[in-house]
């Protein structure tokens, strides 16, 4: 396992301890979920992108109109 040293303003600081306490775990271990939240957050959008550039836009935009007609066009129009 891996340490390491962040230098964060002592009001950032105050809070992130402040959220801790409120969730029940350490600095620590809030600053680690919050990281794994951000990983897992880039890992979908590399997916995703890697995804995109295979894909058909023309299917794509298909998939989607088939959303619309089965949960209702609530979504906000698309561009192109």
């Amino acid at each position: 396992m891996g340490t390491l040293t962040i230098r964060i303003s002592d009001d950032k600081h105050e809070r992130l301890k402040a959220l801790a306490e409120r969730r029940g775990v350490s600095v620590n271990k809030l600053i680690d979920e919050l990281a794994t939240i951000a990983l897992a957050e880039q890992d979908a959008r590399t997916w995703f992108e890697i995804r995109a550039k295979r894909g058909d836009p023309k299917r794509g935009l298909a998939i989607l109109d088939k959303l619309d007609e089965h949960f209702g066009n609530g979504s906000p129009p698309r561009l192109g």
